[in-house]
């Protein structure tokens, strides 16, 4: 009996690629309104950028490559390879592309991510200052941040707020559930 209770759950890498993909994207799609309002109206901006409250494919790309960059601080390189590439396939096959360039686009966030985040190793961090610089946010802000065109760490603290809320706790799955081919 006790080995039932502490066993943990099999999943296939498929099927745990399909859920994290399929859900993240349905949960940004429902509150991608929100979160776009939530930065237009941030009080650290002293003018309104322009956002586009139709298309959410930018954060969803940010959030699906960031989500990713947690496999590599818990997975061995081979799981993580294996895992990686089936959320590939999945994101190829939302959004109607060849899964060559589903990969090649996925990496280019996560080396954004990286790069906008030097030196800084919080994925969460970097993450929301991908999610500033490719929405054109610096130059909304106060003239001093505005300048060294680097987000106002208020502002960049409420996005992380919001971001959080689209990171899954990876170690926590990876615990409780025995990852199967």
């Amino acid at each position: 009996m006790f080995a039932t209770l502490f066993a943990k759950k099999k999943i296939t890498k498929k099927k745990l690629a399909y859920n994290f993909v399929h859900h993240t994207l349905n949960v940004i799609d429902e509150t991608y309104s929100d979160f776009i309002d939530a930065i237009y109206y941030d009080p650290e901006l002293k003018t309104h950028p322009q956002l586009n409250y139709e298309d959410s494919s930018e954060i969803a790309l940010i959030v699906i490559a960031g989500n990713i960059k947690y496999f590599e601080r818990i997975l061995s390189i081979s799981e993580e390879n294996e895992i990686v590439n089936e959320v590939i396939i999945q994101m190829a096959i939302i959004y109607g592309v060849e899964v060559i360039e589903m990969r090649e686009t996925l990496e280019s966030y996560s080396s954004f991510i990286s790069r906008v985040n030097h030196p800084s190793k919080n994925i969460l961090y970097g993450i929301s200052k991908a999610i500033f610089f490719k929405f054109n946010l610096g130059q909304h802000q106060e003239e001093y941040f505005a300048q060294l065109n680097t987000p106002n760490p208020v502002f960049l603290k409420r996005i992380d707020i919001l971001i959080e809320n689209y990171i899954w706790d990876w170690k926590n799955i990876f615990d409780k559930n025995k990852i199967t081919s």
